[in-house]
């Protein structure tokens, strides 16, 4: 059996799945999130959301390895503790959901998160007051779901802390943290639930490389591109994937 059959992928959808992985590396590279609102609608389209999710979580957790340390120096390390002892809870429930989820329910249910999802960054909206203990966990917990589900946990985290005092370094430091954290949750749920199969590793293989160029190209970008633009087209590629990730495309 061919590499590509094993991913379950012609050449066509395996050059699809490389560009939109590089998209959204330099996505989470740029921010240290964003990657999943991007990647999972399309790649959901292609080899359906359970190795979607799983390829994605073995390629960020690979690639984004040399981001910790820096992560670990600037980060707000107390509220990255707190956010993680919510998704202890909220990653298992939502693992829980793709495990056993029927594929159309779950096509469909990304989309929906992935249009909430914009719909909450374009608003603008942020967490205007001081965070509290019980609240950091709840956004954690709701975060968790949501990343299980469908490693989909960026927007309310960043929607919770971009509205803080925290330098926009040290903010993107703590959420770079957080993920790294809770990335070790997510594939212990996604091992215990049996969703780490052959294809899923060999479709994150086939990604990896692209993602990694992106994650490296968005790192640069950071401080140097017009936060702005780059929000924009952040903004408008999410869209468009979720838009062509549709389950009436096919």
């Amino acid at each position: 059996m061919s590499f590509l059959a094993t991913a379950g992928l012609t050449e066509g959808a395996a050059a699809l799945l490389v560009a939109v992985a590089l998209m959204a590396g330099l996505a989470r590279g740029f921010s240290g999130f964003g990657a999943a609102l991007i990647y999972m609608p399309l790649a959901s389209a292609v080899v359906g959301p359970k190795i979607a999710a799983v390829s994605l979580l073995v390629a960020d957790a690979v690639m984004t390895v040399g981001m910790l340390p820096e992560g670990w120096r600037k980060a707000n390390r107390h509220e990255a503790l707190l956010m993680l002892a919510g998704a202890v809870v909220g990653i298992p429930l939502g693992a829980m959901a793709l495990a056993n989820l029927p594929t159309m329910v779950l096509r469909w249910g990304i989309c929906l998160m992935v249009f909430l999802m914009l719909a909450l960054l374009l608003s603008g909206w942020r967490y205007r007051q001081s965070p509290t203990a019980p609240l950091t966990v709840a956004v954690g917990a709701v975060s968790g779901f949501f990343g299980g589900a469908a490693q989909l946990g960026g927007p309310a985290v960043v929607a919770y802390w971009l509205g803080g005092a925290l330098p926009a370094a040290n903010m993107r430091a703590s959420i770079v943290l957080y993920f790294g954290m809770a990335t070790i949750i997510s594939g212990i749920s996604y091992f215990t639930g049996g969703l780490f199969v052959l294809q899923a590793f060999v479709v994150a293989l086939i990604v990896g490389p692209s993602y990694g160029i992106g994650l490296y190209a968005g790192s640069r970008l950071f401080g140097l591109a017009s936060e702005a633009t780059f929000r924009r087209i952040c903004l408008g590629l999410i869209a468009a994937a979720g838009i062509l990730g549709l389950p009436i495309f096919g």
